[in-house]
């Protein structure tokens, strides 16, 4: 491993969503991630996805004896923990932030939930859909005439939740280099997800937000900022917001009508948008590729994730890699000098022996773990 976090340790307690695609950016720059997983799959699966790359995994059931202290033995040598239970769980299981900060005083705790740690809705269920609907986020999200259309899991779960994670996590390990402590991460969804939206509650403030869907510049209000159906049933996007952009947009589609000149009226929009639809439904998707793909008009194609790997930028960037057969995207960013890499796919308690081993329990040890059913 020669990332740039390679020599850190990272415990993950097996969850699903935000907690595990940040372990596997950290996986992926080199850290070594040890997931603790159930012995038997929840609801939405146990591991073995392309998710869950790059880690070593011991399987652990954690409420028959020994478990626990396995968890406490490998977080003894750790740098951080990540940790997605509702708030309240690790502290009933003996793994809270004070008894493992009291053994690690440079552990740093990272704990992922929806709601946050504390709140009146802390203890209740939910999901990302839920979590960026109290954000004002999911409001702003679809057509105007129709409720608002929940997107995948990006703006919740990944961009709220995991990415907020790694960056507390990466600050927090950073201080403790200095201070020699640790401390806990308390990333919420919520929390996160109402941060990526700070320009829209600055737009709202400074009057340039309308506060319904699709009458803005960025939310399919404008006809210049959207997608559009093609004579083929596929779609193109198009983001032709500087004046200059625009102007090359209608050159390249032949368009000459006045009233397209008026880019910036709001009035004109819904119009607009209708005529430049009626337009690109007239082509197929790869007759507007040839036309606007590469120039400054702020065109793509709207591919599928099956397409998506073959386009020629990200062959050219080797933007996906294959792991155990699975053609998956690569890490990112891309670091100069020591880059990131997409490690194997493990199994669910693939190494169980082994990490018991490194941690000092004999051959006798582990079949009296096995006897008493805290190992497979």
């Amino acid at each position: 491993m020669t990332g740039p976090l390679s020599g850190f340790t990272i415990v993950e307690m097996a969850g699903i969503g935000p907690g595990p695609f940040c372990a596997m950016m950290l996986a992926d720059m080199g850290a070594d991630v040890i997931r603790v997983d159930r012995l038997t799959p929840g609801f939405l699966g146990g591991g073995g996805t392309v998710v869950d790359r790059g880690r070593r995994s011991i399987a652990l059931d954690l409420k028959q004896p020994g478990a626990v202290d396995v968890v406490l033995r490998l977080l003894d040598g750790a740098d951080a923990l990540i940790e997605g239970f509702r708030p309240g769980v690790m502290e009933r299981l003996g793994l809270g932030p004070d008894v493992c900060l009291a053994r690690n005083r440079r552990l740093v705790y990272g704990r992922m939930t929806g709601w946050g740690q504390d709140g009146p809705l802390a203890q209740a269920a939910g999901h990302d859909l839920n979590y960026i609907a109290l954000t004002g986020a999911l409001h702003a999200m679809g057509e105007a005439d129709r409720p608002p259309a929940p997107p995948l899991h990006l703006v919740g779960d990944m961009g709220g939740g995991a990415m907020m994670l790694a960056f507390g996590l990466l600050c927090a390990l950073l201080e403790a280099g200095r201070s020699g402590q640790g401390q806990v991460v308390d990333a919420a969804i919520c929390d996160g997800a109402s941060l990526l939206a700070t320009t829209y509650h600055g737009k709202l403030r400074d009057g340039d937000w309308v506060n319904r869907r699709q009458a803005n510049m960025l939310d399919g209000g404008a006809h210049f900022y959207g997608c559009y159906a093609c004579a083929d049933g596929k779609y193109v996007s198009i983001g032709a917001i500087e004046p200059q952009f625009y102007r090359l947009l209608l050159e390249r589609c032949g368009i000459d009508d006045p009233d397209f000149q008026r880019q910036w009226d709001r009035a004109q929009w819904p119009a607009l948008r209708a005529r430049l639809a009626a337009l690109i439904a007239g082509k197929t998707r790869d007759e507007w590729c040839a036309l606007l793909e590469g120039s400054d008009a702020c065109f793509a194609p709207v591919l599928d994730f099956e397409e998506a790997p073959d386009h020629p930028q990200h062959r050219a960037r080797a933007s996906f890699v294959e792991t155990d057969g699975i053609r998956h995207p690569a890490p990112a960013p891309r670091l100069s000098r020591t880059p990131g890499q997409a490690r194997p796919i493990p199994q669910p308690g693939q190494h169980t022996e082994e990490l018991l081993a490194g941690l000092g329990w004999s051959p006798s040890d582990i079949q009296a773990l096995r006897e008493r059913g805290a190992i497979a």
